[in-house]
């Protein structure tokens, strides 16, 4: 039997694969800076859904006092729900494409790219 055997960085023996790869990880610039993007989009993920509120409320009082829609609400909410979507996809891992303003542009809507 060959004693040397392969590298000891590729024996995987229970118990000491683990810890190198924990070390790694625990070590790794990609994983904390990671962590540093996902805090600053939860803060952002907030923000969006007091906004997301203030369009609800102000699109019923005019749905409530004029009988029709703001489209232009309709287009922006249309957006953060989006814009959302983005944001929940990155915070669970979904995508690795980070949300508006970091690697996405702003979504856009279908009715308000065809006025364009």
């Amino acid at each position: 039997m060959d004693q040397d055997g392969p590298p000891k960085d590729h024996v995987e023996i229970a118990g000491e694969e683990e810890p190198r790869r924990f070390e790694q990880h625990l070590t790794s610039r990609t994983t904390w800076l990671r962590l540093f993007f996902m805090f600053v989009v939860v803060l952002i993920w907030g923000l969006t859904r007091l906004v997301v509120a203030a369009v609800v409320i102000v699109q019923f009082f005019c749905l409530l006092f004029t009988g029709s829609l703001n489209e232009r609400l309709k287009h922006l909410g249309e957006q953060l729900a989006r814009y959302s979507y983005q944001i929940v996809r990155y915070l669970v891992f979904a995508s690795e494409d980070r949300p508006f303003p970091f690697d996405l542009d702003w979504p856009s809507t279908r009715t308000a790219e065809r006025s364009e």
